[in-house]
């Protein structure tokens, strides 16, 4: 019996150390798990600190600092090109009579042109339009009682575009000879281009960029600052303005074109980050 209680004694110890023994083991991998979770949630909280730290700083070399100065350039020129209209009119009872009156105009307006040096190639006539003129007749009361076409007035344009900006200049300043020959002729302001404008557009941008450069780096050198990358950079509008002009500026730029002598400026801003 004593052995038999002792047996069951120690069969019973066995089970308590086996079922034991696992116990201990489970919970040493448990811990391990804790353990490898906290290193991963430490290095990703460093890395995040390193990655908004660095953001910081790039925020506070660009948007949070940096350098901003604005450059511009201007030059003064003379149109090469120029664009002179005038117009005639013609008046008849009837539409054939005023037409043939309006060609005899055009050939009289052409020979004028001719004679003064302009050259075919240089005139361009537009196409006439016609119009009729109404009378109208009223009563003593102010009424209306009869009305009728009383004949018919024709128009026509011509353009001159010459490059001999002086010759073109003179004649439209100097009509009289044409109205002393029965030609109903005015004549228009003309108008003053530049036919190298666009390069000289790209050389502006080219002088404005290099003066607000200047200017940056001139801000860094008294500041103590190294300037970083380049953040932005801004071009303004053109104005081309008559010469000694600066009430003709606009804020979506301006474009003279009455004015033979002209002056063309422009502004480059510029904004540089700082180390």
């Amino acid at each position: 019996m004593e052995n038999m209680e002792n047996n069951e004694t120690t069969t019973m110890q066995n089970r308590t150390v086996q079922e034991e023994h696992p116990r201990k083991k489970q919970g040493g991998i448990g811990e391990w798990k804790g353990i490898v979770i906290a290193l991963i949630a430490g290095i990703c909280a460093i890395l995040c600190v390193l990655i908004l730290s660095g953001r910081l700083v790039e925020y506070k070399q660009s948007v949070g600092g940096g350098l901003t100065a604005t450059g511009s350039a201007s030059c003064d020129f003379e149109s090469d090109l120029i664009v002179w209209r005038g117009s005639y009119t013609a008046f008849d009872v009837t539409a054939q009579a005023a037409y043939k009156k309006l060609a005899q105009d055009s050939e009289s307006v052409r020979k004028y042109l001719l004679d003064n040096g302009v050259t075919e190639e240089e005139m361009t006539f537009g196409s006439v339009s016609i119009s009729p003129r109404w009378h109208t007749e009223y009563n003593d009361g102010g009424y209306e009682i009869n009305s009728y076409v009383e004949g018919y007035d024709l128009y026509q344009q011509i353009t001159i575009t010459s490059g001999d900006v002086d010759k073109v200049d003179a004649i439209s300043r100097d009509v009289t000879q044409l109205i002393e020959s029965n030609v109903e002729f005015t004549s228009y302001e003309p108008e003053y281009f530049y036919t190298k404008l666009d390069e000289l557009k790209l050389q502006l941008v080219d002088e404005a960029t290099q003066n607000a450069k200047q200017r940056i780096d001139i801000m860094a050198e008294g500041t103590g600052a190294t300037l970083g990358e380049l953040l932005n950079a801004n071009l303004g509008v053109f104005q081309i303005t008559a010469q000694n002009t600066s009430s003709e500026y606009s804020y979506g730029g301006a474009f003279d074109t009455s004015s033979r002598f002209k002056t063309a400026s422009i502004t480059v801003k510029l904004n540089y980050g700082v180390k």
